[in-house]
């Protein structure tokens, strides 16, 4: 892994987040996401969650972190569903319905990962991690293992 070039693409696509187009902003998010484990990348990836610009950012930046289905795409979710207003919080949980409402194993897993969060010892993430377990386990998953 080089990690230069990572850390040149978390760059890049943060200077991207900060662009006038939302198409842009809502690219970058998507794409940041893919990085989200490193710490470069958290506070662009929480400013596109919550961008004050356009909910199609919120959505898109959202659902590529979700999408990660690992610990540190859930955790920026649920920082910024902690401290979003009503409308943002709803694009956030439009995400979370278009992710987690297909495969029952990812749902159980993201319910799994929320649960423990729900006491992080942030209380920004473990408040919002309580709010999307409590949105998570009213998702009805279409298939389940046979």
């Amino acid at each position: 892994m080089d990690v230069d070039l990572r850390r040149a693409a978390v760059e890049a696509l943060a200077e991207l987040g900060r662009s006038d187009d939302w198409r842009d902003r809502a690219d970058a998010g998507h794409s940041l996401a893919g990085f989200a484990e490193m710490a470069e990348a958290v506070e662009p990836l929480l400013g596109l969650v919550l961008d004050p610009g356009d909910t199609f950012v919120t959505r898109r930046t959202a659902e590529g972190l979700l999408r990660r289905k690992d610990r540190a795409g859930l955790t920026i979710v649920a920082s910024a569903l902690a401290v979003a207003n009503d409308n943002y919080a709803d694009w956030i949980h439009t995400a979370v319905v278009d992710v987690f409402s297909i495969f029952s194993d990812d749902l159980d897993e993201a319910l799994r990962i929320y649960e423990e969060m729900a006491g992080d010892e942030d209380d920004r993430v473990a408040r919002g991690a309580r709010r999307l377990h409590e949105s998570l386990t009213r998702i009805d998953p279409v298939l389940r293992p046979s």
